[in-house]
């Protein structure tokens, strides 16, 4: 499996099916990254006991279940140090949503690549650029919010105050939302989270999960 990079929040998957490693907490019987850097697997070992070795786990108890599934761990190594690098036409970067206007959402840029960034660079996202269909329709407090960690690509170096993004492809959009009660949503639909503990859903642009 290629390494992919996590975000504070993100989720990794269930915990009936990996064990949670360094980097990681469970939350509602589901995996989440604690820290920002790449997710690795690493699969159980499968050690053979010797005899006397079996009779004593077989008086003590099969051993957890827990113990035959992988690890999954989230490493601050595994990146990119932090540099300076400046966000160019084409990248893909990962960002927070600052701001909430009517005509854009402003954001601080993160990540671009799997290059941590040493300054956070501004960034906007206008009605226009949130999808790639019935652009009339698109309300910006509709598809973002505060807080909001989006992926998007970098669609021009604007201007002197902020480059422009754009979130109008399926895999592009909000990665990870916190609801109104602050509890960390997960995607139903391309438009909507839900909040696992009220049940209630939020309006957003959704990007296709991994």
């Amino acid at each position: 499996m290629a390494q992919t990079i996590a975000i504070p929040g993100q989720l990794l998957g269930p915990s009936s099916k990996y064990v949670a490693g360094p980097g990681t907490h469970i939350h509602e019987a589901n995996l989440y990254s604690s820290v920002l850097g790449t997710v690795t697997i690493a699969q159980p070992e499968k050690k053979i006991a010797p005899g006397p070795a079996k009779r004593l786990t077989k008086i003590a108890g099969l051993p957890s279940s827990s113990a035959q599934l992988p690890t999954i761990s989230v490493s601050r190594t595994g990146i990119s140090e932090k540099r300076e690098v400046l966000p160019e036409v084409g990248n893909v970067v990962l960002c927070r949503v600052t701001r909430i206007q009517p005509r854009q959402a402003t954001v601080a840029i993160l990540v671009v690549g799997d290059t941590v960034l040493e300054a956070e660079w501004q960034g906007v996202i206008r009605p226009q650029d949130v999808r790639a269909t019935e652009k009339d329709k698109v309300k910006i407090y509709e598809s973002f919010r505060p807080g909001d960690i989006v992926r998007a690509q970098v669609i021009s170096l604007g201007d002197q105050a902020s480059y422009y993004l754009a979130t109008a492809s399926n895999d592009l959009g909000v990665i990870m939302a916190t609801s109104e009660a602050g509890n960390v949503m997960y995607p139903v639909s391309w438009k909507e989270y839900r909040d696992p503990e009220t049940g209630l859903n939020e309006n957003r642009k959704v990007a296709k999960p991994f």
